[in-house]
């Protein structure tokens, strides 16, 4: 990302769970030239990855100057964060409204892992970096003393007490660990490639969860 969380990869990891954090809350609105800026760095980041491009090439992109850039987004680190935070608003924008589709709870489980998959592996930034500079972007994930992973068990944690709500689970169901679990079979499939499940079928990823993860609802 920028210098310091580049070298860094528990200060990249704590900058991606924050921008998870603050991608499921609202977002402020963009001006124009904010948003036009915010396009061409997610572009140049698809086409050239973050570690070789540069606040200029995000300008030269952006048809602005470089000072404009910098007036927007302090640092290229304050710039890679609305990237990749914008992105995630955009996951949670189609991974709710694939959730909402669903009848039951079990299909809820079953849809919200495929949909997660699907959403980010098939972000044209997000799942490019995964492919093209995964040691850039799984360390991220991993090596941050568990701090993107908690940020992403609080948020399935929480779909799981709805649940518990509408009385749709058991009031006895731990879903923090449930939670946990779930969160770390979907981030295993996303940075280890499978050579025994094919993450772009999606109906092997939907019979997966039903074998799997709807058990978990289960209080044991």
């Amino acid at each position: 990302m920028g210098s310091a969380a580049a070298a860094d990869p528990a200060l990249a990891g704590s900058l991606l769970a924050r921008a998870f954090s603050e991608a499921v809350g609202s977002t402020e609105g963009l001006d124009d030239t904010s948003s036009r800026i915010l396009d061409a760095a997610a572009e140049q980041f698809r086409r050239a990855g973050v570690h070789r491009s540069t606040m200029e090439d995000v300008a030269r992109r952006a048809k602005v100057s470089r000072i404009t850039v910098y007036r927007r987004f302090a640092t290229k680190d304050v710039l890679v964060e609305q990237v990749v935070r914008r992105e995630f608003r955009r996951y949670f924008d189609r991974f709710l409204a694939d959730v909402a589709r669903a009848e039951t709870v079990a299909d809820r489980v079953v849809v919200g892992f495929v949909s997660a998959l699907r959403a980010i592996r098939g972000n044209p930034l997000i799942g490019g970096l995964l492919a093209s500079e995964p040691d850039q972007l799984v360390p991220s994930m991993t090596s941050d003393g568990g701090v993107t992973l908690a940020t992403v068990r609080e948020f399935v944690a929480g779909q799981l007490r709805q649940e518990q709500r509408a009385g749709n689970v058991s009031g006895e169901l731990d879903v923090d660990t449930v939670a946990e679990l779930m969160v770390r079979v979907s981030g295993s499939f996303l940075a280890i490639p499978s050579q025994v499940v094919d993450v772009e079928d999606d109906e092997q990823l939907a019979d997966l969860a039903r074998r799997f993860l709807v058990p978990m609802l289960e209080p044991r």
